[in-house]
């Protein structure tokens, strides 16, 4: 498939380029390291810094979301390869050592892995650091076992957010870990994919599908879903996956709740309003109270054609205020 790319090599680098030279006046861009943060990182008063990244090809997640109210640093890898540990130790070392570092990091074992051991050489450092981990993904491995796969999915960017806002107000890095972690257990994701990604950096596919199939519960890798079916219509879509989520939730009328329709990387933006008008007609039926609505491709998987609905209980009401706070970030 044709890509407007140059070296495949370099296609990370060339993209973060272009990314700092479209908002240099308020990035800075660490071209060895791969990392996007912000200008006046040594000037903003917060006591905690937020640091977040992953693999590429999950644009505009997560440089997308450095600045003011939300992501401090990202640090982006290779595609669908996260950051090494080096890359996000140099992240951390960014920070004055007498702010803390929370990090926001996806469940899939490599990014884990990575950044868990740059966070045990920061603390032999002297540095303030935590950590929490999103799994919100709940597509299950199969219809015999029904175990969740715990990835970390599109809600991510909630919990970014969420974090992002409290830390503006000074909250401490145990109490946002404790928010962090609350947030997490009341968020859940579920997708489906109409096309497979096309990772420039690889030959093959990781699934196929017939022109009228679709998959649901994919990964934004490319991880293999629960169930393959002919496709019918968006609110067919719709219905699957809110009913999968309800099952979970088993929600009550009045429950509130915020909502974010992801686009997977080629989704036109017409087909994901007509998707979110099928979710609002469902949202209403089950009389649930949306306080938060967000439609977008806001976590990708390069150039999948699919959607994902991610759900979040609001418990606390600061996490709406939270969602709803001002930023001055390119992509929310």
């Amino acid at each position: 498939m044709k890509k407007i790319t140059n070296d495949v090599q370099n296609v990370v680098w060339d993209m973060l380029h272009g990314f700092y030279f479209e908002h240099k006046d308020r990035i800075s861009y660490d071209s060895k390291h791969n990392i996007i943060y912000r200008k006046d990182l040594a000037e903003i008063q917060q006591d905690v810094v937020i640091l977040s990244g992953g693999g590429s090809g999950h644009e505009p997640a997560h440089f997308g979301y450095v600045g003011e109210g939300m992501l401090s640093i990202a640090v982006s890898g290779q595609i669908f390869i996260p950051p090494t540990p080096e890359q996000i130790l140099a992240a951390i070392r960014m920070v004055d050592k007498n702010k803390s570092v929370l990090l926001i990091i996806k469940n899939f074992k490599a990014d884990v892995d990575c950044f868990l051991a740059a966070e045990s050489i920061a603390k032999k450092e002297g540095r303030s650091v935590d950590h929490v981990i999103v799994n919100d993904d709940v597509s299950i491995e199969d219809d015999v076992t029904f175990n969740k796969r715990k990835r970390g999915v599109a809600g991510t960017i909630f919990v970014q957010k969420i974090l992002g806002a409290a830390a503006t107000e000074g909250y401490s890095l145990q109490q946002l870990k404790e928010i962090g972690s609350s947030v997490i257990s009341n968020l859940h994701t579920l997708g489906v994919a109409l096309t497979p990604a096309n990772n420039p950096t690889q030959k093959e596919v990781s699934f196929t599908l017939e022109n009228n199939e679709v998959y649901y519960g994919i990964g934004i890798h490319g991880e293999k879903g629960y169930r393959k079916e002919t496709f019918v219509s968006s609110e067919k879509l719709a219905i699957e996956l809110m009913n999968k989520l309800k099952s979970i939730y088993r929600w009550k009328k009045g429950d509130k709740f915020a909502i974010l329709i992801n686009g997977l990387g080629a989704t036109p933006t017409m087909e994901q309003y007509i998707f979110a008008n099928d979710i609002r007609r469902l949202a209403q039926l089950e009389s649930i109270d949306v306080r938060f609505f967000k439609v977008g491709s806001h976590l990708t998987s390069i150039d999948m054609k699919g959607i994902s609905l991610s759900l979040l209980k609001i418990e606390d009401p600061n996490w709406e205020k939270w969602l709803k706070a001002d930023v001055r970030v390119s992509s929310w």
